[in-house]
């Protein structure tokens, strides 16, 4: 039996993935050491360029394609392992597959489209099939088009009919291309609105999607640029670089952990080092001569700290501890790196400058400079 997901043991995760497929002219790489992990009622959005490996990604989640290297568990099964027939059958009752260009049967009625899924998977008993086939289409509002064939509904609706056929066998993920971009934004928006209550129920979504607004709005973003997945953090903290520069911070970023209470920066120290939050909470605070330290506030993941000292070169003007509740994990940029990548975007430095300028002015006021 699948493993329950816990906090230890993801829904679904990637470790060390690699997929190349051969060419005339050799080995092409499309994705190049992929770790990735989701838990159990996430909602999650992949994006990326064209080209990026995207596609790739999800065939490798969904078990439609296989890693030439690593290892892929969704549910605590080991797709990996598995035999093309015992694939099959497992991704009929654990996985609710929505393709970008719909995949329906045209001489069957999409009421029998979502049976015969049912049928396949054989987890929903024969006597109730029909009632929750029914049931799955007035939900996506196409109850009244049961006994249609495909081709007699528009490129939305049919859309539309092949999320219910996802949903037929109640899978734990979900995993959709381009869900709504065949839908008119009054359709994609209450598609939206029943994946958001599908994740409140439990179930886990992955969509990929070109929509960066729509993106935004899922629980977490993940970015694939050139076959590897940038830092999500990272991304969160400095969204206006592009993301093959987004890939190179990825890329030199180090993981550091530090224990509740202590000591990450230093009032008054040298450190020029660029820090982002991947987990829990840092407080910053200011010493004051024969007076107590004084709080300014506290930071939380996809937040950053250590931009005066980048941006001006001064010592630190403020100590950054982390919180006495819980450990903090930041990813440390070191000065080169940053540097460069502020050469290259300007958009990027205004940016922190600003921050810079609004946190030292603060500092300044509580210590009554």
């Amino acid at each position: 039996m699948a493993a329950e997901a816990t906090e230890k043991h993801p829904l679904v995760e990637l470790r060390g993935v690699y997929k190349s497929y051969r060419t005339a002219a050799g080995d092409y790489p499309v994705l190049k050491g992929v770790d990735l992990s989701f838990q159990s009622g996430e909602f999650i959005s992949i994006i990326g360029k064209s080209g990026s490996g995207k596609t790739t990604l999800l065939n490798m989640i969904t078990g439609i394609d296989r890693p030439t290297r690593g290892q892929v568990w969704v549910n605590g099964t080991p797709l990996h392992k598995m035999s093309e027939n015992q694939m099959a059958r497992w991704r009929g009752c654990n996985l609710g597959i929505v393709f970008q260009f719909f995949q329906l049967l045209p001489t069957l009625s999409i009421l029998e489209n979502i049976l015969l899924a049912m049928d396949f998977g054989g987890k929903i008993p024969s006597s109730k099939r029909k009632e929750r086939a029914m049931h799955l289409l007035d939900l996506v509002g196409l109850a009244d088009h049961a006994y249609k064939l495909p081709l007699a509904l528009s490129g939305g609706q049919q859309q539309r009919v092949a999320i219910a056929r996802a949903l037929a066998n109640d899978p734990p993920v979900i995993i959709a291309d381009e869900p709504t971009g065949n839908l008119d934004s009054r359709m994609a928006e209450s598609i939206f609105e029943l994946f958001n209550e599908l994740v409140a129920q439990g179930k886990t979504i992955i969509i990929v999607t070109h929509d960066n607004a729509l993106a935004k709005r899922t629980h977490r973003t993940t970015l694939i640029a050139d076959g590897e997945i940038v830092n999500e953090y990272v991304a969160r903290a400095l969204p206006s670089l592009t993301p093959s520069q987004l890939l190179r911070a990825s890329r030199k970023a180090r993981l550091e952990k530090f224990e509740p209470g202590s000591i990450i920066i230093q009032q008054d120290s040298t450190r020029n080092d660029f820090y982002v939050i991947a987990s829990g909470k840092v407080e910053v605070f200011l010493k004051r001569d024969n007076a107590s330290d004084v709080g300014v506030g506290q930071l939380k993941p996809g937040q950053y700290f250590g931009e005066m000292q980048l941006l001006h070169g001064k010592r630190c003007s403020a100590s950054v501890r982390a919180s006495d509740t819980a450990p903090v994990e930041v990813y440390k940029l070191d000065f080169q790196t940053m540097n460069d990548l502020l050469n290259e975007s300007d958009t990027t430095r205004e940016v922190l400058s600003r921050v810079a300028d609004e946190r030292c002015a603060q500092n300044r006021a509580i210590l009554g400079d």
